[in-house]
């Protein structure tokens, strides 16, 4: 007789494996399917070791696969885990596996090989409501890789140029009024090469308007600025202050830099795979999917397979909320368990659309004059997308804002009276 939460597809497994990774050592639980028996151990961290574990158990699997529940999704041990076609691997996410651990050890007690135990019994007796992890195609993998560490460098690329801003403030403030983007060119040039203002006081008048000129700006301008330039009066004294901020702004300078090229870089690879990816012309007729969001919608989006239907998709990115129901209280709250990035980047896009997209701005002025806050709004226009990106997507069509709009009166929707004649 078959356990509760078993299936048919339970013969091709020869064993399940509970693996507790660790930084130093890994703690593993297996059992073997057949007899129930089990074995545990640790495990050093380190690729020569788990390959010699791997082979020891490949030589006892019969041709068959391991199920192996981990608390991890991309991690080190994933990585290596996954070059092994026999593995299956069933991510555990540490709060679910926290949350199950509660519940068997009120005490709070723990310890590694507790966990590897606990993540088996998920894995062996639930693992019906669990997912293997999926792999992608390799230009997908690639791709969404990219575009997270590309928005990673750009979030670095602020956190610094909010830490140069905070010392301009003090000690050279005049480069806020004459200079818009902290972070741009103009900026980065003019500091690296007057850190201070008694230096770029003493650069010859002619030398100043070279400067501005050379960074697209009119004569009339760089004259103007030149002025300012040789008016402008020095905000402290303090020579400690002034040396200690100089040194820091010099090196942040020198860093968004090299983060600028860096990240120009990225952008030439993900335009690259993104050009050759088979869905870049449907994506690309999608409203506000400029140069960066058009290939993040098309990582989001995977090689099709990946979502079942548009309300998996809604769920898994976190665009959709969540009912929470008990007695006689019911309410719809924000999802907060999904992936960042996925959810943020429909996030995003949804604004972006309003710019070119009749429909989408009607829709989000249509929220907010019934009391929707602005990012509650945003979500309900990106879940309204995901529909029709899904579709688009299964279909192999691009969108059509005339068709979809014809659509919108033909069914007499409420949204048709916000949208311009």
């Amino acid at each position: 007789m078959k356990r509760e939460g078993t299936t048919d597809s339970d013969e091709r497994y020869a064993a399940w494996v509970g693996f507790d990774w660790g930084d130093e050592e890994h703690v593993w639980v297996l059992q073997w399917a057949d007899t129930g028996e089990r074995e545990r151990g640790p495990l050093e961290q380190t690729p020569e070791a788990l390959d010699a574990w791997m082979c020891q158990l490949m030589s006892r699997l019969n041709g068959r696969r391991i199920g192996l529940a981990i608390e991890q999704k991309h991690g080190a041990v994933v990585w290596m885990l996954l070059k092994y076609e026999c593995v299956e691997i069933y991510p555990i996410h540490p709060q679910a596996a926290g949350q199950f651990r509660q519940s068997l050890y009120p005490s709070g007690s723990k310890s590694d090989p507790l966990d590897g135990e606990l993540l088996l019994e998920l894995l062996v007796h639930h693992r019906d409501r669990l997912h293997a992890l999926d792999q992608e195609d390799e230009p997908t993998r690639r791709l969404l890789m990219l575009v997270e560490q590309r928005r990673h460098w750009v979030e670095e690329k602020k956190r610094h140029g909010n830490r140069l801003l905070a010392r301009l403030k003090v000690y050279f403030p005049q480069v806020l009024n004459w200079f818009e983007d902290i972070s741009a060119a103009p900026v980065l040039d003019l500091l690296a090469r007057w850190p201070r203002l008694e230096q770029l006081q003493k650069a010859q008048r002619k030398t100043l308007e070279t400067f501005l000129r050379e960074h697209r700006r009119g004569p009339q301008e760089a004259s103007a600025w030149a002025e300012q330039v040789r008016c402008a009066v020095a905000a402290v004294q303090d020579v400690a202050l002034m040396d200690s901020y100089v040194l820091e702004t010099t090196a942040l300078v020198a860093l968004l830099k090299q983060m600028q090229t860096s990240i120009k870089k990225f952008d030439i690879a993900i335009a690259e795979i993104s050009r050759q990816h088979p869905c870049w012309t449907i994506v690309q007729s999608w409203p506000g999917a400029g140069p960066v969001m058009a290939p993040r919608l098309l990582a989001a989006m995977g090689n099709g397979k990946r979502y079942q239907n548009a309300h998996e998709m809604q769920c898994a990115t976190g665009i959709a909320p969540v009912t929470v129901a008990t007695g006689r209280t019911r309410s719809v709250q924000f999802r907060r368990a999904c992936p960042k990035f996925l959810r943020q980047t429909f996030h995003e896009w949804a604004q972006h659309s309003m710019k070119s997209c009749r429909w989408a701005r009607a829709y989000y002025n249509q929220l907010r004059a019934g009391g929707k806050r602005h990012h509650a709004a945003l979500r309900a226009l990106a879940f309204k997308w995901q529909r029709i990106l899904f579709r688009c997507w299964k279909d192999g069509v691009v969108y059509n804002e005339s068709r979809y709009i014809a659509s919108l009166k033909k069914r007499n929707s409420p949204l048709g009276v916000w949208l311009p004649e």
